[in-house]
């Protein structure tokens, strides 16, 4: 009886040490949701090591439009939230499913196109402009069409030039419902004008016969912002892991990973940081 009962107490032994290193491990990560424009430009790829090797905690991305980024961390499938919609990100703290936002870093979109840019957007003086133009023309133009940042700014700018293009859909206006590379690579093909962010066009591999047609209206600038997940909402998440990326983004070792990615010696995304919420 007394063998069985050590016995006994050795399995419970056990599978407590199984797990507390379980649960140890399951520690050592956080999931981020975010863009594909963060994603596909290679910056995770340049500033996620620097961040592991000084903390030890991995970073594991989910990278989705923005619109579907915080439908998931409403959901709880996230510790934070680093997107590109100031307006989203700020009814998504107002709701209480964050805990406070602050700006991170910048960057612009800018419109590409045929080099023989059919429309003429190079003669256009603002982006709302250059849409019309588009309009008029009826140039192909194509759409992420996926509730991302992008998307909400290009509607942003479609409804400044006045103009519905959901009415031409299927049309000269094509909404692809995908990411930004995706997208890129539809209208490349199709030859299609596209607004992108700048840093995924820079990363962006299959340009073919496409070039920047229009870009430097202030209405182009694209911030980035970074969220706590609300913990209080979602009692899983990892708060304390997920202030730790926060504040490191923010921090002067953050933002200086971010200052030095570059391709072709070109810096992609420019730090901002605010240290609270904004």
């Amino acid at each position: 009886m007394i063998k069985t009962a050590l016995r006994a107490l050795a399995t419970l032994l056990l599978a407590g040490q199984l797990h507390s290193a379980a649960s140890a491990d399951d520690q050592d990560f956080i999931v981020v949701q975010s863009t594909t424009s963060t994603q596909n430009s290679g910056l995770f790829d340049h500033i996620l090591p620097k961040f592991q090797e000084a903390t030890g905690i991995e970073v594991r991305v989910v990278a989705v439009g923005t619109g579907q980024a915080i439908r998931n961390a409403v959901n709880g499938d996230g510790d934070v939230l680093f997107v590109h919609s100031k307006s989203s990100e700020e009814k998504f703290v107002a709701d209480g499913f964050g805990v406070s936002r602050s700006n991170v870093m910048y960057n612009d979109f800018v419109i590409v196109g045929p080099a023989e840019d059919p429309a003429n957007l190079e003669d256009a003086d603002t982006a709302a402009d250059a849409l019309r133009k588009i309009e008029s023309a009826k140039a192909p133009f194509a759409s992420r069409g996926d509730d991302s940042g992008t998307h909400k700014a290009e509607l942003r700018l479609w409804q400044a030039a006045g103009v519905d293009p959901t009415g031409a859909s299927g049309t000269w206006y094509r909404e692809t419902g995908s990411g930004m590379g995706a997208t890129l690579n539809t209208g490349t093909a199709m030859g299609a004008y596209v607004l992108t962010d700048r840093a995924t066009w820079t990363a962006f591999g299959n340009k073919g016969g496409h070039k920047i047609v229009f870009q430097g209206d202030p209405e182009l600038f694209n911030q980035y912002g970074i969220i706590l997940v609300n913990q209080e909402v979602h009692p899983h998440v990892k708060s304390g892991h997920g202030q730790r990326f926060i504040d490191w983004i923010l921090s002067s070792a953050g933002q200086a990973a971010i200052a030095d990615f570059e391709i072709d010696g070109q810096q992609l995304f420019f730090p901002n940081a605010t240290g609270g919420a904004s």
